[in-house]
């Protein structure tokens, strides 16, 4: 299972990581919308539906990679405070009965729409530009193959939490701000000479 963990958190930091850059990207590509619209007064007939396929991109891509962080909202107003081994029993028991089908779903029926779109060529109906969404609706399968690989090592998460009654923790390479000021709060009272 340990295994398994640590390839599936990879492989979601790796397209995570490697999407993630389409924020840069996006940047771009509205600044220079902004610019030739409202500066040249010249407007790009593509830059709306690139900038909502690479949003769309991002976001979906980037599902995985944060599950694999925590990274989800949680109502854990009443969860923090239970047992460990109750978090990952219940944690459990939500994921075999509400995340895989949905995932499920979401694989099977996003395999329908991308191949429909692919056999049409399918172009956007939202601009004259006519940019192709073919390739995006393929998206919705590999976000779906993408979570059902990382839902499938939070399974094991808990079954290990459960077995040994503490959480086996997620690599840390990014932190909330907040989480962040408040070690910096935390280091500069426990300092000597802030004392």
């Amino acid at each position: 299972m340990l295994g398994y963990i640590k390839f599936a958190d990879a492989l979601s930091a790796a397209f995570g990581k490697v999407f993630g850059w389409l924020i840069v990207l996006m940047t771009f590509g509205v600044s220079y919308e902004v610019f030739v619209r409202y500066v040249l007064g010249s407007p790009t007939p593509w830059a709306l539906d690139v900038s909502f396929i690479m949003y769309g991109t991002l976001f979906m891509l980037g599902g995985a990679y944060t599950l694999s962080r925590g990274g989800h909202v949680r109502g854990d107003f009443l969860y923090r405070l239970w047992p460990v081994r109750v978090q990952a029993a219940v944690d459990g028991f939500l994921y075999i009965i509400f995340f895989f089908p949905g995932v499920l779903a979401s694989i099977f029926a996003g395999w329908k729409y991308a191949e429909k779109s692919w056999r049409f060529g399918e172009v956007s109906v939202n601009s004259p530009a006519g940019v192709p969404i073919y390739q995006f609706k393929s998206v919705i399968v590999v976000a779906g193959v993408l979570l059902a690989v990382q839902g499938l090592a939070q399974l094991f998460r808990c079954i290990l939490a459960m077995r040994d009654g503490v959480w086996l923790e997620a690599a840390e390479d990014v932190e909330e701000t907040e989480a962040l000021l408040m070690k910096q709060m935390t280091a500069a009272s426990d300092h000597p000479d802030m004392k």
